[in-house]
């Protein structure tokens, strides 16, 4: 999977200094993945959580904090929507977002 984009990952690991090795490590899975449908993200991430328009919901750092990404299965691209605490994430419209 292509992923879009790392800087966002990076700007929130920089202000949360200890998302920095769950992140990379979830990059990194992503990145080599090739997840085509939901179920193959299902396979790797069972507490992944699906929303509305191809957005995935990731449990990072034992659901510490959460990432929401947009997928293009059939261009095998995920972006970033959302990175951030799980109480922040309670604060957005994680279908809108």
């Amino acid at each position: 999977m292509r992923i879009l984009a790392l800087s966002t990952l990076r700007a929130f690991w920089e202000a949360y200094p200890q998302a920095r090795m769950p992140l990379s490590h979830w990059y990194a899975e992503a990145s080599s993945a090739d997840w085509a449908t939901p179920d193959a993200i299902k396979a790797a991430h069972r507490n992944a959580s699906f929303l509305a328009d191809n957005r995935v919901v990731f449990n990072i750092k034992g659901n510490d904090y959460r990432l929401i990404v947009k997928v293009h299965y059939n261009r095998r691209m995920m972006f970033v929507r959302f990175v951030g605490t799980h109480e922040q994430y309670d604060a957005i419209d994680a279908e809108r977002i």
